[in-house]
């Protein structure tokens, strides 16, 4: 194989790569589970070999000024707003995982995976899980 097809499929290999990471990078509308309407947004970026999603801006008025009574730790009584949710998740083929999520409603926290959904690239899935307990969430491309 001669020098310029090694280089090609190498630049092939690396903008797939590229375009996946990017795709999951950048903001997301959240959506209420109970009544379906958006809730806040949050930007996934990566910091080193990982990535974190906080939350950059809640959109309902009355609860941008929110203090996570229920966390624990660092997090005890701090903003919502500006909150890091999405902790440590790696890439693992087409899915981020092996990370956590934190729901500020209670404090609770859960591991998590998440992937771009197959038929719609403007969905992000979420899924944060217990054991074989889980729920999915679709975010929205921002």
């Amino acid at each position: 194989m001669n020098i310029s097809k090694i280089l090609t499929i190498a630049l092939i290999l690396v903008t797939i790569f590229t375009n996946a990471q990017s795709e999951i990078i950048g903001k997301w509308k959240t959506i209420d589970d109970n009544t379906g309407e958006p809730r806040s947004i949050v930007e996934i970026y990566k910091k080193g070999n990982k990535i974190y999603g906080k939350i950059d801006r809640i959109l309902k008025e009355s609860d941008r000024k929110k203090l996570c009574e229920e966390c624990e730790g660092d997090d005890y009584n701090k903003p919502i707003e500006g909150m890091v949710i999405l902790k440590g998740l790696q890439k693992d083929g087409d899915e981020y995982e092996d990370g956590t999520i934190m729901d500020p409603e209670n404090g609770k926290i859960y591991k998590c995976k998440i992937w771009i959904d197959e038929n719609d690239p403007n969905i992000l899935n979420v899924r944060g899980y217990i054991a074989f307990l889980f729920r999915t969430q679709k975010w929205v491309k921002a």
